[in-house]
């Protein structure tokens, strides 16, 4: 069965409920190791099944055979979850302050932002949630019991402990059991165990100490059978389950905090820092002054308003918000916003295999004629001694099908021509099955297994013959001997057989790569991520594969589960730079792979879709599921589902999240030289004695407004085409770097520069107090408007960037020349915001001062182009830039 994250972070509350674990009270765990009598003793059961009064019972007390469905979460909590942001604090901060002092009008504009802010992020995260659902397979999943002796069919939630399941071909298993009876079971346990090809089971008892994926007398909750039939003992239900004890530990693998929200807390408490110091030195200044105390507060509302880049959340949500839509195009659903951003932080991704980087399918890859014998005698074989249809059956068989139609063989024809009279089913022990048939040549048998088991029945072996067996397994291919026998089987045991048979020929198969995945390492490799894989197949199997992707190269290695095991964290910590697989590993060794590398600084992505990938999914930095063939599990713990299981939807994810970062950083930029040139002018000018060169109103409207049109349109920007070629950002990136901050030490003195000194000399040449102001906000404005052109790039000139590549930038630029005329020469809102019209020789000598932004700036560039100019002697590559850095 499958079961959601939301019921898995349920585990807990129903392991209280639970009144008791059926393993715990009869005192045995290591079912696969008991007998199958043992074990119907202990459950104090009978192949006749359980009686109804005794199902309800054993109901009654271990409950229902679900994890618990919790509740998921509703509109208002998704709307007041997004208010949990450092800058969001500060805003509503501002607010209470401007409500306290009696400006309830800049109070009630924060607010309005903030409030938008969150209706963005609730319908950003709604949409994902309704598209995931879609994904979403409901069916009430029925099982086959044994009850009273009879054979029904019930719901699985119905299962108790002691029941009597039955399991065929197609059969889905929905809850742990301990077989008692089979014939040529087979069932895959990929969604579990990360085993790509299905698991022969069996009757007698194992070792005790077997890994899950080896324990062959069991049959687990999540799976489902591909071949043959079997009788089984449920011996665990719900929570109980290994599912539900997958369960358990991804409700323990909590998500950490995202790369970009702690950026955001750093830079929110930087911000904080500043705005009360500013507070501080506008009390002082204003205290020399003699100001009266009202004037102070208004003047200290006004910097802190000004200091915070309230235009910085919705800017985020909407650089989140166009990335999700890019994704979707591309068939990646985002169910978290700032999972975009994390996948462009990502310098891991610990890829499953089976699904992902693999097609899980099998596929006859190499064939070998054993002298004596002829191709067609081979595939004839191969035909007859397999159950399998074209497009039903067990997996390894059907690879074989495809082979013989391939070479032109009439599957039907050949199986009409050759009935079947007998069969030795498949024997987990000996690893072989074998076929009696009437051909037009007389009787025969058709013998198929593992190549030690099928060259012990024969009379003699070519020499060559096990060179060719090592050379396929180097290959990592599963081979397949195959060989006839001239007349009838003689008994029900293979043995019979021995010295009678000639060997026709090998077949070696693989579960073979995507062909587009081979690619999508190599664009990861290039972006300077390292692709790791993680998978519950066997070792040498999951190193070829890696090898033939690029995910292995010279030096690396594989490890196992045990070996994994027998690893100290210190051990593993030393080893990890050298590993390229984790092969047969269980969902705990998951997570702890992810946490060493988490430990080292790394930020992981983990990619998988099966039940057993759910914790590591809930534990990476950024869990990615396969929407096709992934479970529910899966797709529930992970924060990005790709919808069309490719690896390389990954990589068009990261670059995607790249991209959106380096918009975010542009806006920082753009937001912080203007919030802090608002405050420096404003403190200049009220300690050199002059009034305020702007109103409270009007740099709310500036903030809000002026900068808004612009700031949201910003981070639409395209991408520039070598996103993937740059190194990944270091997890200690602040959202202000280095080099921005020599940045803003050229822009933020420009713009005080402009708006200052025209301030300064418009009111020493005696223009009226109402007009010099009214000129210095629309400065500012037109300052802004040259400065978002200055943060397109960090060298590159703002004219090399079509202003018709981004459009919305344009109608930005458009709508707020429209918005400042309006609030300037349209009189009811120039009450408002304490302007007065202004004539056309004005504006066009405020336009010509603004563009000092630009020139000042273009200026800087060209000096850091010339300074990363190649040498005529020694040339060496210039160094890239980060867009925005």
């Amino acid at each position: 069965m499958e079961f959601g994250l939301h019921a898995v972070r349920s585990c807990a509350v129903a392991n209280v409920r639970i009144l008791a674990c059926i393993m715990r009270v009869q005192g045995v765990m290591d079912w696969h190791a008991t007998s199958p009598e043992a074990v119907l003793e202990r459950f104090e059961t009978s192949l006749q099944g359980l009686s109804a009064d005794e199902v309800a019972a054993r109901r009654a007390r271990y409950g229902e055979n679900t994890l618990p469905e919790a509740e998921r979460r509703s509109l208002l909590s998704v709307f007041f979850g997004q208010f949990k942001n450092p800058l969001i604090y500060l805003l509503l901060g501002a607010a209470a302050i401007a409500l306290a002092i009696g400006d309830a009008s800049d109070a009630i504009v924060i607010a309005i932002v903030v409030v938008v802010n969150a209706i963005v992020g609730t319908f950003q995260e709604g949409r994902a949630e309704h598209a995931l659902a879609a994904l979403r397979r409901y069916s009430a999943q029925k099982t086959r019991v044994r009850r009273s002796e009879h054979e029904v069919v019930v719901d699985a939630r119905e299962l108790v402990p002691g029941d009597i399941v039955l399991v065929g071909a197609g059969d889905a298993v929905s809850a742990d059991a301990r077989l008692v009876e089979l014939a040529a079971l087979q069932v895959s346990e990929a969604a579990l165990t990360g085993e790509s090809v299905p698991v022969a089971k069996q009757v007698d008892p194992i070792d005790a100490k077997a890994e899950l994926a080896d324990r062959t007398t069991m049959i687990y909750s999540g799976t489902h059978a591909t071949a043959g039939r079997g009788v089984a003992v449920v011996v665990a239900t719900g929570t109980e389950t290994e599912l539900g004890k997958i369960a358990s530990l991804a409700e323990a693998s909590q998500p950490r905090q995202t790369p970009l929200e702690q950026r955001v807390d750093r830079f929110g408490r930087y911000v904080m820092i500043a705005a009360f110091a500013m507070l501080a030195v506008f009390g002082v200044v204003g205290w020399l002054r003699g100001l009266p105390a009202a004037d102070i507060a208004m003047l200290g509302i006004s910097q802190v308003v000004g200091l915070i880049p309230e235009g910085l959340p919705v800017a985020m949500t909407v650089a989140l918000a166009v990335g999700v839509q890019r994704m979707a195009k591309r068939r990646a659903i985002v169910r978290r916003l700032s999972a975009v951003e994390t996948l462009g932080s990502t310098t891991v991704i610990c890829s499953d295999k089976t699904g992902t980087l693999t097609k899980n399918e099998m596929t006859a890859a190499a064939t070998y004629v054993a002298p004596g014998a002829d191709e067609r005698a081979l595939l004839d074989a191969a035909v007859l001694c397999s159950d399998a249809n074209h497009d039903f059956g067990d997996p390894t068989e059907i690879a074989l099908i495809v082979l013989a139609r391939k070479h032109g063989i009439d599957v039907g024809a050949l199986r009409r021509a050759n009935p079947r009279r007998a069969e030795i089913p498949f024997d987990s022990a000996i690893k072989a099955m074998a076929t009696e048939h009437a051909t037009p040549d007389g009787t025969r048998v058709f013998i198929k297994g593992a190549p030690e088991a099928v060259l012990a029945l024969c009379a003699s072996v070519d020499a060559g013959v096990g060179s060719q067996i090592e050379q396929m397994a180097e290959r990592a291919l599963r081979v397949l001997a195959f060989a006839v026998v001239e007349g009838a089987l003689g008994g029900d045991e293979l043995h019979a057989l021995r010295g009678r048979a000639k060997l026709l020929g090998l077949i070696g198969e693989i579960d073979p790569p995507r062909e587009e995945a081979a690619t999508a390492v190599a664009a990861c490799r290039a972006a300077g991520i390292r692709p790791i894989m993680v998978t519950g197949d066997y070792k040498a199997t999951g190193f070829a594969v890696a090898r033939t992707l690029g995910i292995a190269r010279d030096g690396d290695r594989a490890i196992d589960g045990r070996e994994l095991e027998a690893l100290s964290d210190e051990e593993l910590a030393r080893d990890l730079d050298r590993i390229a697989v984790f092969a047969r590993v269980h969902p705990g060794q998951k997570v702890r792979i992810v946490d060493a590398y988490q430990a080292r600084g790394e930020v992981v992505a983990m990619t998988g879709d099966g039940v057993n990938d759910a914790p590591a999914l809930v534990g990476a930095d950024v869990g990615v599921a396969m929407g096709g063939a992934g479970t529910d599990v899966a797709k529930e713990a992970a924060e990005i589902v790709i919808t069309d299981d490719k690896f390389d939807t990954i990589v068009a994810a990261v670059e995607e999240g790249r991209v959106v970062y380096g918009n975010i950083k542009k806006a920082v930029l753009f937001l912080v030289a203007t919030s802090f040139a608002e405050v420096l002018v404003l403190l200049i000018a009220v300690a050199a004695g002059y009034p305020a060169p702007f109103a409270a109103v009007q740099i709310l409207w500036n903030n809000l407004v002026t900068e808004g049109v612009v700031t949201i349109n910003l981070v639409m920007q395209p991408a520039e085409g070598d996103e993937m070629q740059r190194p990944p950002r270091g997890t200690d990136d602040p959202l202000l770097s280095r080099t921005m901050l020599k940045r803003l030490a050229v822009m933020t003195p420009t713009i005080v520069a402009c708006t200052l000194g025209w301030f300064f000399y418009r009111i020493e040449s005696g223009v009226p107090y109402p007009v010099a102001q009214t000129e210095t906000f629309t400065l500012l404005a037109v300052c802004e408007w040259f400065n978002v052109l200055n943060c397109l790039s960090a060298t590159r000139s703002a004219f090399s960037f079509g202003l018709l590549r981004n459009r919305w930038l344009l109608a930005g630029l458009v709508v707020g020349n429209l918005l400042q005329i309006s609030v300037v020469f349209f009189a009811p809102l120039g009450g408002l915001f304490h302007t007065v019209p202004l004539h056309l020789e004005q504006v066009i000598a405020i336009g010509l001062v603004a563009s000092l932004v630009l020139w000042v700036e273009e200026l800087r560039k060209l000096v850091a182009r010339r300074r990363q100019r190649p040498s005529p002697k020694g040339w060496q590559p210039a160094q890239r830039v980060a867009v925005g850095s």
